[in-house]
């Protein structure tokens, strides 16, 4: 069974820095797609960042040039450095995996903007 953990949430001041990670268990890494998405309060769920099994990104255009997404294969570990923070980034994180025919999701982590 394949499980998505994050951590590194937490509560940060406009401007600061939190780094996201998520590490996946029961399957092959590598092969997978890797995305961070985040749901605001009455808002959609929509895509962060994303991550190929390649290892090209891509970016929404309201996080690009703030956050950085990288994967650490060796250690089954994606990451989301996120700088600059500003109240409207305030959402719940969510790590997915993805390859076809199969998506997998985290539990979330909660991300608070706010001084």
């Amino acid at each position: 069974q394949v499980q998505l953990v994050e951590s590194g949430g937490g509560l940060v001041q406009p401007g600061g820095s939190l780094r996201l990670s998520c590490t996946v268990s029961g399957s092959i890494f590598s092969i997978y797609a890797m995305g961070w998405y985040r749901r605001a309060p009455g808002k959609q769920r929509e895509l962060v960042a994303r991550i190929a099994s390649g290892g090209s990104t891509n970016y929404a255009d309201s996080v690009q040039g703030r956050f950085a997404i990288s994967r650490d294969n060796a250690k089954n570990t994606v990451f989301l450095q996120m700088n600059s923070l500003k109240p409207e980034d305030t959402a719940v994180y969510y790590c997915n995996a993805a390859r076809v025919g199969n998506n997998y999701w985290g539990q979330g982590t909660q991300v608070t903007v706010s001084s």
